[in-house]
């Protein structure tokens, strides 16, 4: 569609060559502009006065020239009114095509039990331009520079603040580097310890594999897939590896939810004492717990060995790309090295609206909102399963907003992953995330994040007979 302007019209992209004729160069140009396509149907052109200006012409010519292509059919003018392209023929001349955007999956009709993502419709859009609006009225002039390629001082030293009120994490904000999310804070520290040597690592199994491959190798590493049981990473596993960096999630494994029992706490720290190691933990669900106290950060336990990462896009939204890397002070220089070489610094504006959003308080509330929230939906889950699949066990509950459930022996996933697709429900399998694609024992990973209770109902309903009962076919 054509674009409103206020004021005396658009720019309007024009070459002139001086020793030629001033008035045919500038008809000429409209008119393959218009034909192209390049200024749209109905499209406003300047004003007379402001084209003149800006060509440095006189305002007669550009009147003539108006006048000349309006008598040709190309532009239409009114008393009182802007000058416009004309609409040719009854239709729009064709415009440039425009860039085919990437498809995306429709939504399944009934429920989609995706995980990792959190309500987009509870975003606290009021809340997050009220932090905006704040940022860019109380920030000095100075702060619209480029800034410092750790991330603003103020907001570091909120979010070390933020880290150590409610996670436990021993640092100074000259340890905190904003990121873009999770991938890039896994990203830049990859390399980091690469270039210190530490090019072999470890993640658990099943797990963020394919995430943590793709940063290792990026950082010309290689991947070694640790077991994941009851009590978390097998830590003798490790060892026996040859690994000396673990990416691990221990507040809440991602994604059988399980929680890093106090004994593998301690085992995985003296693992990476034993071999001068690092482990990086990704604090997934971290803001989202239930049946038991928050755990905090094994950074905390050993603020020399860990690295935290942490990131908005389960707490606000995905679409901010809004983290931080809590690093060892020795490391801290490489990490900010690797950020510089990435892209020179987050935006500012949104770490500024972060800060504000956490300082006034208005980050914990919404937090608390949510957790009742998802507490709520946890509870419809299990409610669900238990009158409709009362065979199937859910674990991973105590924190997050995605669940295990188990199903029955012999069962085959992928069959009820595709049955349920055609009943208009969105499953996803723990074979995706498994380094061996293996689907047994047959789990679905169930996300409630972004599904509402009667989503949830409906959807378990619609596959209680696939989850009772789905024997492999002989």
């Amino acid at each position: 569609m054509p674009q409103e302007w206020s004021g005396s019209g658009p720019e309007l992209l024009v070459t002139l060559d001086r020793g030629r004729p001033l008035r045919a160069q500038l008809e000429t140009q409209l008119r393959e502009a218009i034909r192209s396509g390049r200024l749209a149907a109905d499209e406003r052109l300047p004003s007379t006065r402001t084209l003149a200006r800006d060509l440095d012409l006189s305002r007669g010519l550009v009147q003539e020239c108006y006048e000349q292509l309006s008598a040709e059919g190309y532009l239409t003018s009114r008393a009182g009114s802007a000058t416009r392209v004309a609409i040719l023929s009854g239709e729009r001349p064709p415009a440039r095509p425009a860039s085919p955007r990437p498809a995306v999956a429709p939504r399944p009709a009934v429920a989609d039990f995706e995980s990792g993502v959190p309500d987009l419709g509870l975003v606290p859009r009021e809340d997050w331009a009220w932090a905006v609006r704040e940022a860019c009225r109380t920030l000095p002039d100075a702060a619209f520079h480029y800034g410092e390629v750790r991330g603003d001082p103020a907001t570091r030293e909120v979010v070390a603040s933020y880290l150590g009120r409610v996670r436990a994490v021993d640092c100074r904000a000259d340890q905190v580097i904003i990121c873009s999310g999770f991938a890039q804070g896994l990203a830049l520290t990859l390399r980091a310890l690469a270039r210190q040597g530490l090019t072999r690592g470890a993640c658990e199994d099943p797990g963020s594999i394919r995430t943590v491959t793709r940063a290792a190798r990026a950082a010309g590493g290689e991947l070694v897939a640790v077991p994941v049981d009851g009590h978390g990473i097998e830590v003798d596993a490790l060892a026996a590896s040859g690994a000396r960096v673990a990416v691990v999630t221990p507040a809440h494994q991602w994604p059988t939810g399980v929680v890093l029992s106090p004994e593998r706490r301690h085992r995985l720290l003296a693992w990476a004492r034993e071999c001068d190691g690092v482990i990086v933990e990704d604090d997934y669900d971290a803001e989202f717990r239930y049946d038991r106290d928050p755990v905090g950060s094994m950074q905390g336990l050993d603020p020399e060995r860990v690295v935290v990462l942490g990131t908005v896009s389960k707490s606000l939204a995905p679409a901010l790309r809004l983290g931080w890397a809590v690093v060892p002070a020795g490391l801290a220089d490489e990490v900010t090295a690797e950020k510089q070489v990435a892209d020179r610094g987050s935006s500012g504006i949104d770490q500024a609206a972060l800060a504000a959003l956490i300082a006034s308080g208005r980050y914990d509330r919404h937090l608390r909102r949510m957790r009742a929230e998802y507490a709520r939906r946890r509870a419809a889950l299990v409610s669900a399963l238990e009158a409709h699949a009362p065979q199937v066990r859910l674990t991973g509950l105590a924190a997050g907003f995605h669940a295990v459930a188990h199903l029955p022996g012999g069962a085959d996933e992928r069959r009820v992953l595709d049955a349920a697709r055609e009943r208009g429900v969105g499953l996803r399998g723990m074979s995706t995330y498994r380094r061996s694609r293996d689907p047994d024992p047959p789990q679905l990973v169930l996300g409630f994040g972004n599904t509402g209770a009667r989503e949830i109902e409906a959807g378990i309903k619609a596959v209680a007979d696939l989850l009772r009962q789905s024997p492999k076919p002989t």
